[in-house]
């Protein structure tokens, strides 16, 4: 018993003692000047306000707007880089000469970092589509990013495009394990194709669904670097989402009680969200 004690302490200690100065104090501490007003100066003391930063949120426009707005994007981004994900899992599973050098193909836009990424696609949005639209005279390939409702589609395609190769890699090993005897008893039985998919395949990959679903939802929740590097949150702030405008709130407004406030609840709408998506998937999950 002892020796099981000096072990756990010899292992799991310096992890432990990580998570506490990396993520529970800092947390704690998060939460305390939320309920302070402080520009971010540490030679000042932050003078304690009570609630007022979460009243002030609640009629805080431009948060109400960033949240409405992360949601929309969130929603379309889980159910489209999914969808994506999983078909692509689906394509390099066949038995294809090339499906190595797709599977390679469709992962490498996940190495590329968020910023740079933002800015890549800043360049085709505003320098190739426009010079489609202004050769070909089609207003659709123009001002991508000057419009709300378009920037709002660039998001979801830069979101998608880096996603959707990394789902494809989690799907890729759910499918792997789900066994052959099961396939070619269907096709015996003369299930087709769809058949299998929906009565075998997906029953199967549930539990693949709950973490892909859960990492794409988080993920789109806390967008940070493609928003500041692609739209900045423009036009007038249309593009905003929860994760920008918590930053400027600190940084380019320098109220930083504010932004911890604003930052406390976005934690808990997140992890809120997140744990009903989880208890609702788990449920659905087929155990073998």
């Amino acid at each position: 018993m002892n020796y099981n004690k000096k072990t756990f302490c010899l292992f799991a200690g310096p992890i432990i003692v990580a998570f506490l100065m990396v993520l529970v104090i800092p947390l704690l501490i998060g939460v305390y000047y939320s309920f302070t007003e402080w520009n971010g100066r540490m030679d000042q003391v932050p003078d304690f306000i009570g609630l007022s930063n979460y009243i002030a949120i609640i009629k805080d426009e431009g948060f109400r707007n960033a949240f409405i707005f992360t949601a929309k994007f969130t929603v379309v981004s889980v159910i489209v880089i999914n969808a994506i994900g999983f078909s692509l899992a689906l394509l390099v599973t066949k038995k294809l000469k090339i499906s190595n050098f797709m599977r390679t193909i469709f992962f490498m836009p996940n190495l590329i970092g968020g910023l740079i990424l933002g800015f890549i696609w800043q360049f085709i949005f505003m320098g190739v589509f426009q010079t489609i639209g202004e050769i070909t005279g089609w207003t659709f390939f123009q001002g991508w990013l000057a419009d709300a409702n378009t920037g709002f589609w660039g998001l979801v395609i830069i979101m998608v495009w880096q996603m959707s190769g990394y789902l494809m890699v989690i799907y890729i090993a759910a499918l792997q394990n789900i066994p052959k005897s099961l396939l070619e008893a269907a096709e015996i039985d003369g299930a087709n194709g769809w058949a299998k998919t929906r009565h075998i395949i997906f029953p199967m990959v549930a539990p693949a669904f709950t973490i892909s679903m859960f990492l794409t939802l988080a993920n789109s929740f806390k967008l940070f670097d493609q928003n500041l590097s692609l739209t900045n949150g423009g036009p007038g702030g249309s593009t905003e989402m929860l994760a920008l405008n918590i930053y400027k709130t600190a940084y380019t407004f320098t109220n930083y009680g504010a932004a911890q406030a604003k930052a406390v609840v976005f934690f808990l709408l997140v992890a809120s969200i997140t744990m009903v998506q989880v208890y609702v998937n788990k449920k659905k999950e087929v155990e073998m």
